[in-house]
């Protein structure tokens, strides 16, 4: 059996072996003059910091790289290097060309182990860390943003349901049928990774949300849904949710999804900045216009319309069935 090669011990590392293993690491080093101000880096530190040339460089030629809301900040840390006690540490951001690269700079303080006036220290390349900590922070805000906007929709949500609904029992399942069909919106519009932002398309958001009706039926398939795909945003996603999870319910209560051979077509069309939306409904009983004041699944559907979306709703009751008509703003609907 073959054995690996032996590891050489630590007093028989040569400088080509250290530098291997310094250049493996991505560390760059460099000196300081602190009587002089002149910068010394490696080749490694030349290509990180994105400058032509090898040897030295001024302090000002190097901070001329460290983006500007960082330079004062960083000039004023290595000044006061000297004054640290122990191990230091300061991260900052450098422009190289149209690029953005975080650097930790990292030495010892209070002039240990300076050599003819000259300090040492060494470069990492730490975008990579910082661009996941920025992106943690971001979900972590996004989350926070959306929990408080859930409950506060959940909130008013049971207050007007409240004082709608005639028993515990109606109000129960109301509250619970339209936090649901939230839910399901919110399941398809997520923050996307790299800044991409957060959206659904529209016809998966309308395809999910109706789903859990197309099983009241004598067959499959007899909602369909045919839209031009364009991307929802989240709150768009919520007030849009909401609006279809009352048609769909007044639909199984007295329109063409309560009639087991009913069927609801969903398409679109685009009228320049606008998109329509047409709901048909067909094949249920015969319904005729309501009469007296709008309950609060119509003043919720007309308030999410008009004032989330920016955009109209209209119905006609015709002999086929309902169609209703949504006329929303593009601008809106990414939002």
């Amino acid at each position: 059996m073959r054995m690996p090669p032996e590891l050489p011990k630590p007093h028989e590392w040569k400088i080509e072996h250290l530098r291997l293993a310094i250049a493996a690491a991505g560390v760059a080093l460099w000196a300081w003059n602190v009587d002089t101000d002149e910068f010394a880096m490696d080749e490694q530190g030349f290509g990180l910091w994105g400058i032509s040339g090898t040897g030295k460089v001024t302090f000002e030629e190097l901070s001329a790289h460290i983006h500007p809301a960082d330079r004062d900040r960083v000039r004023a840390a290595f000044t006061a290097t000297r004054a640290i006690l122990g191990p230091y540490e300061s991260d900052f951001r450098i422009l190289v060309d149209d690029e953005v690269r975080w650097i930790a700079a990292r030495g010892q303080g209070e002039d240990f182990g300076i050599v003819g006036r000259t300090m040492f220290g060494v470069f990492l390349n730490v975008t990579g860390r910082k661009q996941a900590e920025e992106s943690n922070e971001l979900l972590a805000g996004e989350m926070s943003h959306r929990v408080k906007n859930l409950l506060s929709i959940a909130s008013g949500l049971t207050a007007i349901t409240s004082r709608s609904a005639a028993s515990v029992e109606e109000m129960s399942t109301a509250i619970m049928e339209r936090l649901t069909a939230l839910g399901r919106a919110h399941d398809l519009v997520r923050p996307l990774p790299g800044g991409q932002g957060d959206a659904a398309l529209l016809g998966d958001l309308l395809t999910v949300l109706l789903a859990p009706y197309d099983d009241f039926g004598a067959f499959k398939g007899r909602l369909r849904v045919a839209v031009e795909r364009m991307g929802v945003g989240q709150s768009s996603a919520t007030a849009l949710a909401l609006v279809i999870h009352e048609l769909a319910t007044n639909s199984m209560k007295y329109g063409a999804l309560s009639a087991h051979t009913g069927t609801l077509d969903i398409t679109s069309e685009s009228d320049g900045e606008d998109i329509i939306l047409k709901w048909v409904e067909r094949g249920g009983p015969h319904v005729d216009q309501p009469e007296g004041p709008d309950g609060f699944g119509s003043r919720l559907v007309q308030r999410s319309v008009t004032g989330q979306l920016g955009g109209t709703i209209d119905y006609r009751w015709d002999e086929g069935g309902l169609i209703v008509t949504l006329r929303l703003r593009r601008t809106r609907l990414a939002v």
